[in-house]
């Protein structure tokens, strides 16, 4: 066993452990993230080996390296005296290697005298192998943490410096290559990349598994999960969205990203009424449901469906039926959207496999926000419940596992959860979270 630091962005802190957690379920590792906080960059772990180490980084969003750690200390003289006395053994096995080392301050600044200084203040360890800024054999890094000091927010004191050698970068490098502005088909629901690929590391998507988006829109999503070897089919109410516009569609982004072969497929279809046949075993779900503030929240059928029920099917004056025409639109009614994410759980429980993953996007207002609002099924386990704040409302991606059906003690059949639904979303967003007045009777 050996110990390991972890430098993490400072970004979507509250996904960070959860991200870890999945990817290590997705290895195989045994590793503790009880440690973790959201307010430092650093995550002290004991790992097995070194390859656990490479393994639990090489596919992660939101850590960029782990290093293996030398000393640890909350000054530089003990730090000194913890390199010395924990690692002395080490020293020899890279006296001859290329190197170079690195300074990483957070919540600080060094200047170029200063770093000079630190890394010769380490002259101790006595590599004599050349110095090479770029490919050396082994990168050495001092990483300081500091904190604000409460007298006055423009000092900071020292917090935690680590000492250690590098042993694998994270993929975080690739969201510039998935940026939005960069990808050829976008629309109004493109999801943020970043988030994206995110959410397919915490659904664990995979060589060899089957990830489904069943609100694909212009496949976000998708592309995400087909990044990590998934082969991704996806399906969307509008047809306009999957046929795409000129000769872009999601096609053409699974082209640009050398990514075609782990396309499956996309079709055009109501989710609350899922062609997909019964036995059709999925390994990750991952969406962000429509909640109809970008787009309005409708599902096939008419909303005064008793007024035309004597009027149905159509048939046209050349003894064409109308819906059998190329050129037929549909009608489509007003959805609840808690109705739909209780339709997204049914359909998780009926198609995950055991242990699949589904992970979904729901919007919640602050002030109101409980575990109440939380969607739940009897044979789904919520392990995750990741948040995104903005100002009066945040969005949050929840994370459900499909429990393994052998081990269910009532073997019942899957079926659709029954609540009260409360006020829509969209129509809190639209008067500005503001409360309701109450009227007086």
């Amino acid at each position: 066993m050996r110990d390991y630091v972890i430098l993490l962005a400072q970004k979507h802190e509250s996904f960070r452990k959860s991200e870890l957690e999945s990817l290590a379920v997705l290895f195989n590792i045994n590793v503790d993230l009880s440690s973790h906080s959201e307010q430092s960059p650093l995550l002290f772990v004991t790992l097995e080996s070194e390859i656990d180490a490479k393994k639990l980084i090489q596919r992660s969003i939101l850590a960029r390296s782990i290093y293996e750690v030398w000393g640890v200390a909350s000054t530089f003289a003990d730090l000194h005296k913890s390199v010395k006395a924990n690692t002395h053994y080490e020293w020899y096995n890279y006296k001859e290697c290329s190197f170079k080392f690195d300074i990483i301050s957070f919540q600080h600044t060094r200047t170029k005298e200063e770093q000079r200084d630190i890394i010769e203040s380490f002259a101790y360890i006595n590599f004599e192998g050349p110095i090479r800024m770029k490919k050396p054999d082994q990168v050495f890094t001092v990483i300081e943490e500091y904190e604000i000091s409460k007298e006055s927010s423009e000092r900071s004191e020292l917090k935690t410096v680590c000492f250690g050698r590098l042993v694998a970068d994270s993929q975080r490098d690739i969201i510039d290559k998935y940026d939005l502005k960069k990808r050829k088909y976008i629309g109004t629901t493109s999801f943020d990349a970043e988030l994206a690929l995110i959410s397919a590391n915490i659904g664990l998507c995979d060589k060899g598994k089957i990830a489904y988006d069943p609100f694909a829109g212009t496949g976000s999503f998708l592309v995400a999960a087909s990044h990590f070897g998934a082969l991704a089919l996806g399906s969307d109410i509008d047809g306009r969205q999957i046929r795409g516009k000129s000769k872009n569609n999601i096609t053409t982004n699974y082209a640009q990203y050398s990514l075609s072969s782990y396309f499956l497929d996309t079709f055009i279809g109501d989710f609350t009424h899922n062609p997909i046949r019964q036995n059709f075993l999925i390994d990750a779900i991952v969406c962000d449901p429509p909640y109809g503030v970008r787009e309005g929240l409708k599902v096939l059928g008419s909303k005064n469906a008793e007024r035309y029920a004597d009027r149905l099917p159509t048939l046209l004056q050349n003894g064409d039926m109308s819906h059998l025409r190329p050129d037929y639109i549909p009608p489509k009614k007003p959805y609840h959207f808690d109705a739909l994410l209780d339709d997204l759980l049914f359909f998780a429980a009926l198609h995950l496999t055991d242990n699949g993953r589904l992970c979904c996007w729901m919007p919640t207002a602050n002030e109101e926000y409980g575990e109440r609002n939380i969607p739940q099924h009897p044979d789904l386990l919520l392990v995750s419940n990741c948040v995104q704040e903005f100002s009066k409302w945040s969005r949050r991606l929840l994370v459900y596992v499909r429990r393994p059906r052998k081990d269910l003690s009532s073997h019942h059949n899957v079926t659709k959860m029954t609540r009260v639904y409360t006020e829509q979303f969209r129509d809190k967003y639209f008067r500005g979270f503001s409360k309701l007045e109450s009227k007086a009777i």
